[in-house]
């Protein structure tokens, strides 16, 4: 993008709770530094509850865009005044985008993100999967893999409609039986890094593939665990990334 006057600077943030560790605020940042985007800003808005969205956030002059991270990618969905059609299905977004009309529209880029960085890897056995958790990010992790024909299931510390699993009932054979295996789940990540799933470990083989939408710490044990059994192991941060790029072009699409 080119540069632009300071005078017409837009704001973008990230809404999340606890965030000062998040990847977004410095990795954009780095970005409208390193292409010299002047018009352009980025901040965290770490907020205690979603009713500060309205209090808070919106308060925020020339905001142009936002980022939605845990544990606000769905309660999010009342404020906004209009769902991409694919977050709708979803029923989880991560991007807000504040149109030219002064409305504000929901997207869901971690789907873009995700497929783009799990699909180099994927080979013949890897037919089943089991997302663990059942959150947000998970919906969005369904969708990609719907799209890609690969069976799921859901896991979660209680039973639910949702899940097919509880972690207390996952056994070595169904591990072994879904060759891919995605934590959707906080467990593992800063401050907590020695806390993992409890799954059994000793079901996965050198034909997994073990994806942590964490990524920081950037080998959490749930991956550690993997490695160790020769699976093939890839943390969130490609799929940041991918999904922070797209946030931007559609942020900037009609400018």
């Amino acid at each position: 993008m080119d540069k632009k006057q300071d005078n017409n600077k837009r704001n973008f943030g990230l809404i999340g709770k606890d965030i000062s560790y998040s990847f977004s605020e410095n990795y954009f940042a780095n970005k409208f530094k390193d292409q010299n985007i002047t018009d352009a800003t980025y901040q965290n808005f770490d907020i205690q509850n979603i009713e500060d969205f309205d209090k808070k956030v919106l308060k925020t002059k020339a905001l142009a865009g936002l980022n939605v991270t845990i544990p606000y990618k769905e309660s999010i969905i009342p404020f906004l005044d209009k769902l991409d059609k694919k977050a709708k299905k979803i029923g989880a977004i991560n991007t807000i985008k504040f149109t030219k009309k002064g409305n504000l529209k929901g997207y869901n880029t971690d789907i873009y993100g995700f497929k783009k960085a799990i699909k180099p890897h994927l080979k013949k056995q890897h037919k089943k999967a089991l997302i663990l958790g059942t959150g947000g990010a998970s919906k969005a992790i369904a969708f990609v893999l719907k799209e890609l024909n690969i069976d799921f299931h859901f896991v979660s510390r209680q039973a639910s409609k949702k899940a097919s699993y509880t972690y207390d009932a996952l056994s070595e054979q169904i591990i072994s039986d879904h060759q891919i295996i995605i934590n959707c789940s906080p467990v593992g990540t800063f401050p907590d890094i020695t806390d993992a799933p409890k799954i059994p470990y000793n079901g996965i083989q050198d034909t997994h593939i073990l994806f942590d939408l964490i990524y920081n710490p950037s080998e959490t044990v749930f991956l550690k665990e993997g490695k160790q059994k020769g699976a093939k192991t890839l943390n969130g941060y490609d799929m940041l990334v991918f999904q922070a790029e797209k946030s931007w072009k559609i942020w900037n699409k009609g400018l």
